[in-house]
């Protein structure tokens, strides 16, 4: 199955002013579309192009590292854009979450200073995630492109603190840009949607 850079799903303006559109325009129109250019070639060249995203994932992971990272940041991608709407984040979520993230996580303020540490101390590339693993939501951060698909766990939302998502809005401020995304970005219901399928 052929890569697609799929669409953002609203306006470049959209996400202003946490996410500017110099931002969006760079990340989703020159880095998410290599992974898709080049993800499409590698998976080619590796017999791997009738696999499904997660199964071209899972089987290159440890085995093909150029495939693999360009096939895992384009999963990522795909589901960061949807993760985040205009005037998402902060405490208004979906009560099937706040329970879960009530029991499993011990409620949605210990979930926010966790999620954003975990972002925080991510040394160099990589990404931040909320994740089902055995039933329970888990925090997990992972280096590059590695996600919690070939961790055992479903991702539910993760945020990318490679450079290129906020440097042009926050320049070395990782801790704003985290903390921003969290309280004005997230798009609960896609997150409930994914926690649902998981």
């Amino acid at each position: 199955m052929a890569f697609e850079l799929p669409d953002l799903p609203y306006d470049y303006e959209a996400l202003a002013p946490y996410m500017s559109r110099e931002t969006l325009e760079y990340h989703h129109d020159k880095h998410h579309k290599a992974y898709v250019d080049n993800g499409n070639k590698l998976a080619a060249d590796a017999g791997m192009d009738s696999l499904s995203l997660e199964d071209v994932v899972r089987q290159s992971f440890g085995s093909n590292a150029g495939l693999f990272n360009n096939a895992a940041q384009h999963y990522n991608h795909v589901h960061f854009w949807n993760w985040m709407k205009r005037g998402g984040g902060g405490t208004s979520l979906p009560g099937k979450l706040a329970s879960a993230i009530d029991s499993d996580l011990g409620g949605y303020e210990k979930f926010r200073a966790d999620f954003i540490n975990a972002g925080m101390t991510q040394f160099g590339s990589g990404w931040a995630w909320l994740a089902v693993k055995d039933g329970k939501l888990e925090i997990m951060k992972t280096p590059n492109g590695e996600n919690p698909l070939v961790h055992g766990a479903s991702p539910i939302l993760g945020v990318d603190v490679w450079e290129h998502s906020y440097y042009i809005d926050y320049r070395n401020a990782r801790p704003k840009y985290l903390e921003a995304f969290v309280d004005s970005l997230i798009n609960w219901d896609y997150v409930l949607e994914m926690y649902e399928s998981a």
